[in-house]
């Protein structure tokens, strides 16, 4: 929508001054410290630590945190530990449980959750 023209048909010159240039960041970079980013790449690589809700709970996004693990596992400042190298339990009868229904028999870890375990047994009552 335009500004009526005046009667006299002059004009009025506006300035306008960017706050910012374009296509500049509309945030100031945040500066993270070396020792911030040795604990977080630390805290990320203890094992069952979800990367993804560990960035996003020191307000950074998955995969800032990610690419600082890679970086450090290339300075050889931490060993990238393998999931599949960590030993199973010694006991695996203790570490699971065994429910039947309906003639079937149902194993679960006992680290399973309950919403699971229910929505497993609802789907084999129902069968």
């Amino acid at each position: 929508m335009s500004a009526t023209m005046p009667g006299d048909r002059s004009f009025h010159l506006i300035e306008a001054v960017p706050d910012r240039m374009e296509g500049a960041p509309v945030a100031q970079r945040r500066r993270w410290s070396d020792a911030f980013k040795a604990e977080m790449v630390a805290r990320s690589l203890e094992p069952g630590t979800n990367v993804s809700a560990l960035a996003r709970e020191i307000g950074i996004s998955p995969p800032q945190l990610f690419g600082w693990r890679t970086e450090a596992i290339k300075r050889g400042e931490v060993e990238r530990r393998d999931e599949a190298a960590v030993p199973a339990p010694t006991s695996r009868v203790s570490s699971m449980i065994e429910i039947e229904v309906n003639d079937t028999v149902i194993r679960v870890g006992i680290d399973i959750g309950e919403d699971h375990l229910r929505r497993v047994i609802r789907a084999v009552r129902s069968a």
